[in-house]
């Protein structure tokens, strides 16, 4: 996006990328299809230590430009839940539109293109600010450079080509990193909730999560190893190390005032019996043993009503202590990174270095999962290319 902004004011524009070929992520984004952005993006669907930092270049550059240029190119898409917007046939239809388009704006792309250093050219007679020193395919190329873009994505899925080079470069150059953690990340228990979530492993359901007052009603999915699914990805761009997570297993209900009128209509039903009206039986099953196996066999009339409200409470409010998530070798994003402080918002320019951009997910701005990462990266790719 930034190389062909760029290309098409009329700069001379190569893009260097590592990977044997462009674009692995898009190819696996959204299960193939590539959710590729979203009908409502606003500020509030991205984390960041400064929450107005997002704000210029998503309003420079919009959902609707993105959407303008799929229509363009005639890619059919479809809107799903959440108004997210994926290809209907396949991501290979967003990342040729791409490089199409760099094609024909004449920015050049190389692959197999590894940067081995980058230094700061003091004085130039071709206005070049840096010089590169790039190893292709084994050979030593040394270029220079008016402008110089990180677009390097961040630690999240180092077989796709993640990696931490765009905080090398910033810290080369005086720039200060936030805080990272693995982001839109699979939650993993050590506990006896791993053996439940073993059990129930390929469960898919719709719950309330919460981390941190901050909640999402989503899809969760068991896993093996523990939780994952919409919900979960979700919830992890909040979570902490050592905090825990709420789950409210039936979103809209009031699950002791319920089971108080399923004791007075269904007065000679089994608890499992009732809940398996609302829930699996497998899932139910497993919170019978945690939460009143010794009552298994008895009818809804014999439980006090100070009984079930509280599994009525468990049941809204089931606290979980996660040992960790996946980490980066899932993540679909890396939260933190280049703090916002030392880049320009309008140009994404580090204010400290002319001629030096950080753009996407290499920057302290982290989405939601439903297409606001790639928004981030066509806004902020947009922004520099405007300018780079």
């Amino acid at each position: 996006m930034c190389a062909l902004t760029a290309a098409q004011r009329g700069r001379r524009v190569l893009v260097l990328e590592k990977a044997n070929k462009v674009g692995k992520k898009i190819l696996m984004s959204g299960g193939g299809r590539c959710n590729f952005t979203n009908h409502f993006v606003e500020a509030d669907n991205f984390i960041s230590n400064n929450p107005h930092f997002s704000k210029a270049a998503l309003t420079r550059y919009t959902q609707w430009d993105f959407i303008g240029m799929v229509e363009r190119h005639q890619i059919p898409y479809e809107e799903r839940r959440h108004s997210q917007l994926f290809c209907l046939n396949s991501a290979k239809d967003i990342l040729n539109m791409l490089l199409d388009e760099c094609a024909k704006a004449g920015a050049e792309i190389r692959t197999h293109a590894e940067l081995v250093s980058i230094t700061e050219v003091q004085q130039s007679e071709d206005s070049a600010r840096y010089q590169l020193v790039v190893n292709q395919q084994g050979s030593h190329l040394e270029l220079r450079c008016h402008s110089f873009v990180v677009a390097s994505g961040a630690l999240s899925i180092p077989t796709l080509g993640g990696s931490g080079i765009g905080y090398d470069i910033a810290r080369q150059f005086g720039l200060t990193l936030t805080k990272r953690h693995a982001g839109l990340v699979p939650f993993m228990f050590s506990d006896a909730m791993k053996q439940l979530c073993e059990k129930l492993a390929g469960l898919a359901l719709e719950v309330e999560l919460s981390a941190n007052k901050i909640s999402f009603t989503e899809n969760i999915l068991f896993t093996h190893r523990g939780i994952s699914g919409p919900a979960a990805l979700q919830v992890s761009n909040y979570w902490n190390p050592g905090d825990s997570i709420t789950v409210n297993l039936l979103p809209n209900v009031d699950a002791g005032d319920w089971l108080l009128n399923a004791k007075k209509e269904q007065a000679k039903s089994l608890l499992r019996t009732v809940l398996s009206h609302k829930l699996s039986k497998g899932l139910v099953a497993e919170l019978q043993w945690l939460w009143w196996h010794d009552q298994a066999e008895k009818p809804m009339s014999e439980f006090s009503d100070k009984q079930l409200i509280s599994i009525g409470e468990k049941l809204n409010n089931w606290l979980l202590r996660p040992s960790g998530t996946e980490g980066y070798r899932t993540a679909e994003v890396t939260r933190g990174g280049v703090d916002t402080a030392g880049i320009s918002s309008k140009t994404m320019e580090a204010k400290n270095q002319a001629g030096l951009y950080f753009i996407g997910e290499v920057v302290d701005v982290t989405g939601w999962l439903g297409g606001f990462n790639f928004q981030w990266a066509w806004s902020s790719g947009y922004s520099a290319g405007l300018v780079a």
